[in-house]
């Protein structure tokens, strides 16, 4: 069995040795050992943080990830999981669609106003229904002037 250490698995995966660090301390890789210093990793670890890279973009939290290694650390994918996932996908596209709609017609809207646009008034009318239908969130709290922003 090849063994990498952290320094190889970081150039080879892209990711920086404190990702590696903090992918491990949640549980998503393993290292196998230490070459000096080093933490050393199986070469499958780069299967895996492909597997992590994947998750991540479709958009699965580390935790939900995680819970798809099995205790010998072959992916258990959730079929289900995957499917409502993709439709979560699906919504998000078609909200960002018409949101990507509005911005291009209220771009290049010929109207003296956008208010007196029919076309606009449409568009404002979907997107304040489709915010009525979503579950209500706490509103965020709004900044102080003055204060840091960090």
């Amino acid at each position: 069995m090849a063994v990498l250490d952290i320094a190889e698995v970081a150039k080879r995966s892209g990711l920086p040795a404190s990702t590696l660090r903090y992918y491990e301390e949640k549980g998503l890789i393993r290292s196998t050992g230490r070459r000096g210093l080093r933490r050393v990793f199986p070469e499958a670890v780069l299967d895996r943080l492909a597997l992590v890279a994947l998750g991540a973009a479709a958009g699965f939290s580390l935790a939900e990830i995680r819970r798809t290694f099995g205790g010998e650390g072959r992916p258990r994918i959730d079929r289900a999981l995957l499917a409502e996932k993709a439709d979560e996908v699906d919504r998000a596209v078609r909200r960002l669609a018409a949101t990507r709609e509005l911005l291009r017609h209220a771009a290049a809207c010929p109207a003296p106003s956008h208010f007196e646009c029919p076309t606009f008034r449409r568009l404002m009318a979907a997107a304040l229904r489709r915010a009525a239908a979503r579950p209500a969130r706490s509103a965020p709290r709004a900044r102080r002037p003055g204060r840091g922003s960090s």
